[in-house]
């Protein structure tokens, strides 16, 4: 590396000439290329958006002027020119730097990201503080792209951004994942007639005049503008989205011309209001496997670099990723049942619904990052008499809690919510762990709530959600492999809301929903030989609660524990809770292992649950502490931003 070793943060950026720059561009595609091929990310956006973001930094006076990124999958050249370079092997790790946008990381951070299409609102609500602070000379750039454009809340922002007085400018990156408008000769001359200062100099002196001189107002201006964005679409045959927001629009332009960026970046940095920059990207820009298959190199795991070939490992004869059996199930259930149709939002590889959508692409559709739409979408099709299997990471489910309540759950209609991702999900960290879907869910009447303890239950969930159930029925599952190499049983209706016994004992009783119960089977099989005898229920249901089998238990045994992979306030352990509290039972004690009231940082899923106290180490440690009085039930340490990180070591003497 000629330039970039010696790049520490954008002022070094600063002091090359445009030809160094275009130097560093390359160093840093190879950067990210020899890092990644060895320690898996987010690989095709980031080499994407190279020249966009060196022109940004040369360009801008930034941490002071703010840089929002939207998705921090394109944020790896920034991450690397603001100071992080020789921390960047850590990316991801535990203990290392976070995969995403994260603001307790570096001041160039400027707003935490990993949910897509939050950059405009987050970006304009930064150019008004800075109005409302009298910090006129402040820039504020908000960078969406990578299919974010799909999201609602982009729209949003851009409908309040021109409401708003503010000087807010946005790139759209659009590597064909959204957005695909032609580039022509034509454009090409309109884009650099209107990003040329002296066309905007004379449009500005022109309209100041006509203020001056009465002849138009505020309101006509923006008639003005409709009128002239009306003439523009004629002469380019191109209907703008953006235009009818009154946003001023610049583009498409070459998005890996790195003169061309800074020429109208610089031509339009002091244009007053808001505008839009549409800049068009290659996904994987510079490596030749990744240009050819965007999807596949979005995030392609380990690779050899000098031949593109993905390390991809086959497990035959071993257990298969939770979504791998979820994907395989649904298509068998849809040949079965014509009614049963498949939602994703942009996951369709990530949860396997790619499998229906190859065999049955008329019956599954992927309506792109645009969470909520998928849940009411879904709903529309339920009431019209279809199964909708709507597929959610957890965490994105999040974005449509108001969907869940209002179009499925208040109208009791049969879509079939599951949750992937459920629990801790590893190196992506805060934003995409699955750890409230219990907590936040539980309250809603209507719903079913159901975890699968493997394979064989969650096959078993989803046919009792078609076949033994009238309403919503919510399944989540975790990330990973499950248990069994053969998975493939013949599934069965379950009875709604009942749990089962897994092991008798005599001292206490476990109580565990979902895939985590295994490690409570093997924490109970540890404790046996240390003279303490639990007894094993599988709830199935957190919703309804197997209220039977809770009477039992808490007649039988002074000690209960919950376990689970979800916040600890507000899943299983508080129904359980609220549980002995209404009905008296005064003289159980109950201990409650989840997660701490806290964000957990990024890691390996092992790592993320040693630390959290749900490895199997971790629940004995609890549960002999609870016996014995000898051992430390597990402690965590909090860093000052909230995000639980520190590794600790459990002793089970």
């Amino acid at each position: 590396m000629k330039y970039l070793q010696d790049i520490n943060s954008p002022d070094d950026l600063k002091k090359l000439s445009i030809t160094q720059l275009n130097e560093v561009c390359a160093e840093l595609r190879e950067f990210i290329i020899e890092q990644l091929s060895h320690n898996p990310g987010h690989f095709g956006s980031s080499l994407g958006t190279v020249e966009l973001t060196v022109a940004l930094h040369y360009l801008y006076d930034t941490p002071y002027d703010r840089l929002v990124w939207d998705v921090g999958h394109q944020a790896y050249s920034h991450k690397i020119l603001t100071g992080r370079r020789d921390r960047f092997a850590t990316n991801r790790k535990l203990g290392g730097l976070s995969g995403f946008i994260n603001p307790a990381e570096s001041e160039y951070d400027t707003f935490s990201v990993g949910h897509a299409s939050t950059s405009i609102s987050a970006a304009l609500g930064m150019a008004v503080a800075a109005s409302l602070h009298k910090e006129e000379d402040r820039h504020v750039v908000a960078v969406i792209g990578d299919g974010a454009m799909t999201g609602g809340l982009a729209y949003e922002g851009l409908n309040n951004a021109c409401s708003q007085p503010n000087n807010l400018l946005i790139i759209l990156n659009d590597n064909n994942m959204s957005i695909d408008n032609n580039v022509g000769g034509l454009q090409d001359y309109l884009v650099k007639l209107t990003t040329s200062s002296k066309y905007n100099k004379l449009r500005h002196d022109v309209y100041q005049g006509f203020l001056r001189r009465n002849l138009i107002s505020e309101r006509g201006k923006n008639r003005v503008l409709r009128f002239n964005n009306s003439i523009k679409a004629l002469i380019t045959r191109e209907q703008n989205l953006f235009e009818g927001f009154n946003i001023r629009y610049f583009g498409p332009v070459d998005g890996h011309d790195l003169p061309g960026l800074i020429r109208i970046l610089s031509n339009i940095k002091e244009m007053k209001g808001p505008k839009l920059l549409h800049i068009k990207t290659v996904k994987g820009k510079g490596y030749e496997p990744a240009e050819r298959a965007a999807t596949e190199w979005h995030a392609p795991g380990l690779f050899n670099k000098e031949t593109g070939e993905r390390k991809i490992k086959i497990k035959l004869n071993q257990p298969q990723p939770y979504q791998d059996v979820f994907g395989h199930t649904l298509v068998e259930m849809a040949r079965e049942n014509e009614a049963i149709v498949g939602v994703t939002p942009a996951m369709p590889t990530g949860c396997s619904m790619i499998y229906l959508m190859k065999e049955m692409p008329g019956r599954a559709f992927d309506v792109g990052i645009a969470e909520a739409h998928a849940v009411t979408f879904s709903a529309g099709m339920a009431k019209e008499g279809l199964i909708p299997f709507c597929n959610i990471y957890s965490s994105f489910m999040q974005r449509a809690y108001d969907q869940v309540i209002h179009d499925v759950a208040l109208q009791k209609l049969k879509v079939i919510m599951c949750l992937d991702r459920a629990g801790l999900v590893g190196p992506d960290g805060p934003t995409h762990h699955g750890v409230f879907d219990l907590a936040y869910l539980r309250p809603i009447p209507n719903l079913v709530i159901s975890a699968p303890y493997n394979e064989h239950e969650l096959r078993n969930l989803m046919h009792t959600a078609v076949y033994g159930n009238d309403g919503p029925f919510v399944i989540r599952y975790p990330r990973g492999a499950g248990e069994f190499a053969d998975w493939r049983n013949k599934p069965k209706i379950l009875p709604i809301g009942k749990g089962r016994k897994l092991r008798e004992g005599k001292d206490a009783a476990l109580l565990s929903i979902g895939a985590i119960g295994n490690n409570g089977a093997k924490a109970i099989e540890l404790a046996e030989k240390k003279g303490i005898s639990i007894a094993h229920y599988d709830m199935v249901f957190l919703k309804p609660i197997d209220e039977e089998l809770l009477q039992e238990v808490a007649s039988r045994y002074p000690v209960v524990i919950t376990l689970e992979n979800g916040t600890v306030n507000g899943g299983l352990g508080s129904a359980v809770s609220e549980f002995l509290c209404d009905h008296h039972y005064t003289n159980v004690s109950l201990h409650r292992i989840g997660i701490p009231d806290t964000f957990v940082t990024h890691g390996s899923i092992s790592e993320l649950q040693q630390i959290t106290g749900i490895d199997v180490e971790g629940i004995l440690a609890q549960i002999l502490s609870l016996f014995s009085g000898k051992e430390k039930a597990p402690t965590v340490e909090v860093v000052a931003s909230g995000t639980l990180y520190q590794k600790r070591r459990i002793t089970t003497n």
